[in-house]
């Protein structure tokens, strides 16, 4: 008896993705050295054939642990207000000069390269991800919607207008911030735009953080790769009181990256106390095996009982009135 033919097609058909999921932390306050090390660490992704590389949550700009920028209820010390300009001008900007940089080394590389940034906009921070393709070059952002905690007094809030999923020549890609990922209604968000690598940049080292990315693969039949950091001390300039207070050894943010395929099987375990880059293989076929009895935004939802309304317009708190038509308006 002949054998099926659907297997033979299947093996004909399987095509295998490498991505490279980079756990290191930067310089903080220094971003030109932090730009250094992401180019070094690209390249030797790169070199072992990923496709896709991830960086962690505000991998350029920097995350400032255990920093408390000299907040108190109810007042500011002027220290915590020299920290923040420190910090405010660490950040970077889209189309700015480092933008350029990864922009240029996407394309020499031949990869897509997705990277946690702090984003200067106006007089505001924001936690962002800049996402950048070989083929088109900057591809656009996403603002994080809700910074966490104190994160809320050095970060602004994302809208809606920066909530998308890119079409690349590795897959349809997207990404929700650290505890983002514990918001569901944003994840719904990404399922309806068909992500089908939805990347999880954090620095959340929590034993707990594997069995939130299971869930998400799980829910969103996707494939699900999360970037954090590995941060000592050391990262500190030397003339920072934490730096003085903690030496250069202490370890302020130990790693723990991971990725998982749609049915929430591990490809990669997390990683403790080193900094690495892991690399995870993804056949985009998994996805349709997956949602074969399970699509959270298609034939296994009820609309006529729950539904999401998105808002996904820009969000000005200024607008200029366009002289030409009365009815438009641009953000100056």
């Amino acid at each position: 008896m002949a054998k099926p033919r659907w297997r033979d097609d299947l093996r004909a058909v399987l095509v295998m993705t490498r991505i490279a999921i980079v756990q290191a932390g930067s310089a903080l306050y220094d971003t030109s050295s932090s730009l250094e090390k992401l180019e070094k660490l690209t390249r030797e992704a790169a070199a072992n054939g990923a496709k896709l590389v991830l960086f962690p949550e505000a991998f350029l700009g920097g995350y400032p642990k255990l920093n408390d920028f000299g907040i108190v209820l109810g007042t500011r010390s002027a220290e915590g207000r020299e920290e923040f300009r420190r910090y405010f001008n660490s950040a970077i900007e889209e189309g700015g000069s480092e933008c350029v940089q990864l922009e240029n080394l996407s394309r020499e590389l031949q990869i897509c390269l997705v990277v946690g940034v702090v984003e200067r906009a106006k007089s505001t921070l924001y936690c962002s991800v800049f996402f950048f393709s070989h083929e088109q070059g900057f591809l656009g952002k996403h603002r994080k919607l809700m910074p966490t905690a104190l994160e809320r007094c050095i970060w602004g809030q994302g809208d809606g207008s920066t909530m998308s999923v890119f079409n690349t020549d590795v897959g349809r890609i997207g990404a929700a911030i650290c505890w983002e990922n514990y918001m569901p209604l944003y994840r719904t968000h990404l399922y309806s735009k068909e992500v089908q690598i939805y990347l999880a940049p954090t620095v959340d080292d929590r034993d707990v953080w594997l069995s939130t990315m299971r869930t998400i693969a799980l829910e969103g039949r996707c494939y699900v790769l999360s970037a954090c950091q590995f941060l000592r001390s050391a990262a500190y300039p030397e003339d920072h009181p934490l730096r003085k207070k903690f030496g250069d050894d202490e370890i302020l943010i130990r790693g723990g990256s991971c990725a998982v395929d749609p049915m929430g099987r591990i490809l990669v375990e997390p990683e403790f106390g080193v900094e690495t880059i892991r690399y995870a293989e993804i056949d985009l076929d998994e996805i349709p095996r997956g949602k074969f009895d399970l699509d959270v935004v298609g034939h296994y939802t009820r609309p006529d009982i729950f539904q999401l309304s998105v808002n996904e317009s820009p969000q000005l708190s200024v607008c200029t009135k366009n002289d030409r038509k009365s009815t438009d308006f641009i953000q100056d």
